[in-house]
């Protein structure tokens, strides 16, 4: 079952049984509460594009989205959509679900055993017909930014950047930090050696102008039209 959820600017789609829908969306108005909680008591968190400290005082979101920007050299709510999806994941594993799959303005925590194609919402035709085929047993994050599409700023000019690693907060950082290094197609090599680089990273993949260039562990790719288009999660 595929549903859409919206809570203020925060708009989901949610993958999972009937029987959990409930369980994601409550954990997502809880995530916000502690983000903005968070937010409320040091505005500078929710504005910084430099690393904030970690605080052991901190909600335990909180101080993964502190460790997450640490290791990307971005600011904390670059991995705020990650966050909120992963926290929807693990609470429905938590509650049993087999089969949880959150997506969030392009940030996917992933979680089934069956092969889920993941499409990337991108302006180029390398992407347009392909997508990833992508099963895991446990959660995983497909996490993209783009200069091109969408509300989130990128200091870069790729088309899109998508990072792999099974912390979903870190894919979510490193995707923003991956778009903030690549300006032209002279600067992708660089920048994806930089942020495959860093750990907890499994792979990552860049597009900008006429490249698409890849580093690390890739999922495998199938062409969309062998795809039934209900199936695919973009």
């Amino acid at each position: 079952m595929r549903t859409r959820f919206q809570v203020k600017e925060t708009v989901v789609s949610i993958v999972c049984d009937p029987d959990y829908v409930r369980v994601a969306e409550d954990a997502i108005f809880l995530a916000r509460e502690v983000i903005e909680r968070k937010i409320s008591s040091d505005p500078f968190f929710g504005i910084t594009y430099d690393p904030y400290p970690v605080d052991p005082s901190d909600d335990d979101l909180i101080r993964r989205m502190c460790r997450a920007s640490s290791l990307a050299n971005v600011g904390p709510m670059a991995g705020v959509a990650g966050a909120v999806a992963v926290y929807a994941v693990e609470r429905m594993a938590e509650a049993g679900a087999k089969e949880a799959i959150v997506e969030n303005g392009g940030d996917i925590a992933f979680l089934s055993d069956r092969k889920v194609p993941i499409g990337l919402f991108a302006d180029h035709p390398v992407l347009k017909d392909v997508a990833f085929e992508i099963s895991y047993d446990r959660i995983t994050g497909i996490c993209s930014s783009s200069a091109k599409i969408g509300p989130s700023v990128s200091l870069g000019n790729s088309n899109v950047c998508t990072v792999f690693s099974d912390d979903v907060i870190l894919a979510d950082c490193c995707a923003t930090a991956l778009g903030n290094l690549v300006k032209d197609e002279s600067s992708l090599e660089d920048a994806l050696e930089t942020i495959g680089s860093v750990d907890g990273v499994k792979g990552c993949m860049a597009v900008c102008g006429g490249k698409v260039a890849m580093y690390g562990d890739i999922p495998e790719m199938a062409e969309c039209g062998k795809i039934p288009m209900h199936d695919m999660l973009s």
